[in-house]
């Protein structure tokens, strides 16, 4: 039987408690998750991409299944390079659904071989974003119950 392989590509600038939760609910669906940080060079990040990869890997090294890489290009491409037959994503509401939907088409029609499985948030995840959390921090609030705590050890 072919291990079910999927990628779960975002900025993760920073990882928050919503990206968790879709994380640790694919874990039992999936033979290995690679958690694929993708860098954009017209975006400024608040962390740095070896930040990021060091908190992703902090979080998850009791979690032999999940890996945490960096890419960049199309994320179908990303999918062949390491064998995913899978992109993960999570959906928050009814807006998410529309850009996801736009984006597993495009992803469908360049690789009809790789599936877009989406997972729908939990109840309480739905409001929490990177952009709020870092807007959030921006205006020196507290983050401490949108993100995983070893976030907090790097900002």
């Amino acid at each position: 039987m072919k291990k079910r392989v999927a990628v779960f590509p975002g900025s993760f600038d920073p990882i928050t408690n919503a990206h968790m939760d879709i994380i640790l609910r694919a874990i039992p669906l999936f033979d290995e998750i690679h958690i694929a940080i993708g860098l954009n060079s017209s975006k400024t990040p608040l962390l740095s991409s070896d930040m990021r990869k060091t908190i992703l890997e902090a979080i998850f090294k009791g979690k032999p299944s999940v890996h945490v890489s960096s890419y960049t290009g199309l994320t179908v491409n990303y999918c062949k390079e390491v064998g995913a037959s899978y992109i993960l994503r999570g959906l928050r509401n009814a807006a998410d659904f529309d850009f996801e939907n736009a984006i597993a088409q495009n992803n469908r029609q360049l690789e009809p071989t790789i599936e877009t499985v989406l997972l729908f948030a939990s109840p309480g995840f739905g409001h929490i974003s990177s952009t709020i959390v870092r807007d959030i921090l921006k205006h020196r609030g507290s983050i401490k119950h949108l993100v995983p705590k070893e976030v907090l050890n790097y900002i």
